[in-house]
């Protein structure tokens, strides 16, 4: 049995591989639900023997969403329609269903990528952004800056959408602390200028992420975690230093593990990137806490997922752009480490003749 294909535990989760499927935003909802396009694509990623699904990044609020075609969760109508999207991938998959919850800040009210990734003026559909400080990404529309109540209304915001999320059925909650997004933003000093309690030195500017981690776990029994960007790449930016004494203060709080990605900050992110290029981040927080981290960052062989895994670089891979591109990557890894791997019975008789064995009952 390789290391990648071994039981691993999120919190109180047992997952039956380390291969974890990252959410993916799809920016094709309508008003926040989901459309035929999430059943067919989380309905493949279901398939893939992947050991967890993560549903993409899902907003709290209608002015969190990253552009309109963002899934939501900020009412219980939502929260149906998410659960009903559930319900199938359970008829048919054994896979745990994990959801990101999150709030996009002044990163929101953009087109698709497809579409250019433009800021959209209201007249185009867009709305207003709001953000710790009234401090614009690039060229975007500038934000503006919350206020104490802000702060209360997005707090209980995130608690209302992790309870929905329960009750949806979900077996993972993941709070989105990444990518530049509103929880990053308050963690970094190149988007946080607050003089309050929320800004200037590193204490104040982790207290809204903890505030939240501790809200939405004191008001769902699932596991919580968090994903974080450990540096922004740029110079007076969030670093790893700063995310180590983070993941910390998260595994102190009961946090079941910590997704460590990269960037999204800043457009004056400067990021070298190649094979593994953002491992070496979890591995330096998995050496500092005993709570799981994932790993991300060109993972593309099986091999190189083995090696993360059994060097104790991290306790889990995730993978995003490469399981779309190739959904059923864990079954060829299964093949390439001499596993075996659970498959629908539909799929049994695809199992090559040269690989016998490989698919489990």
């Amino acid at each position: 049995m390789s290391h990648l294909f071994s039981e691993g535990r999120l919190g109180e989760l047992t997952l039956t591989n380390r291969i974890i499927i990252a959410p993916m935003c799809q920016y094709s909802a309508t008003n926040g639900a989901p459309s035929d396009w999430h059943s067919v694509h989380l309905g493949t990623l279901a398939q893939s023997g992947a050991g967890l699904l993560i549903v993409e990044a899902t907003s709290v609020t209608p002015e969190g969403r990253i552009s309109p075609g963002d899934l939501g969760i900020w009412n219980d109508e939502l929260g149906d329609a998410l659960q009903k999207e559930v319900e199938k991938i359970r008829h048919w998959s054994p896979i745990k269903l994990g959801i990101q919850l999150g709030h996009a800040g002044r990163k929101a009210s953009v087109s698709a990528p497809w579409q250019g990734g433009k800021s959209l003026s209201d007249s185009e559909g867009g709305w207003e952004t709001i953000a710790p400080s009234a401090l614009a990404f690039g060229q975007d529309r500038t934000p503006k800056a919350m206020t104490a109540q802000d702060i209360v209304h997005i707090r209980q915001a995130f608690v209302d959408g992790a309870r929905r999320a329960q009750k949806a059925g979900f077996d993972l909650i993941e709070l989105h602390a990444a990518h530049g997004y509103l929880l990053h933003q308050f963690l970094s000093p190149l988007a946080n200028q607050r003089t309050d309690e929320y800004g200037g030195s590193l204490e104040n500017r982790l207290r809204l992420v903890l505030e939240i981690f501790d809200d939405v776990k004191n008001a769902v029994s699932l596991p919580v975690g968090v994903r974080i960007s450990a540096t922004d790449w740029a110079e007076g930016g969030w670093d790893i230093e700063g995310s180590i004494q983070l993941a910390k203060a998260l595994e102190s709080r009961g946090c079941a593990y910590i997704h460590v990605s990269t960037g999204g900050l800043t457009p004056a992110q400067k990021i070298l990137v190649s094979p593994n290029y953002q491992v070496p981040f979890a591995q330096q927080i998995q050496h500092q806490v005993s709570i799981p981290t994932i790993a991300v960052g060109l993972i593309t062989e099986p091999e190189q997922a083995e090696a993360i895994i059994a060097t104790g670089q991290a306790e889990f891979i995730a993978l995003a752009r490469g399981i779309l591109f190739n959904p059923r990557w864990p079954w060829h890894a299964a093949a390439k480490l001499g596993s075996k791997i659970a498959v629908a019975p539909q799929y049994q008789r695809s199992e090559p003749h040269h690989l016998r064995g490989l698919f489990s009952v």
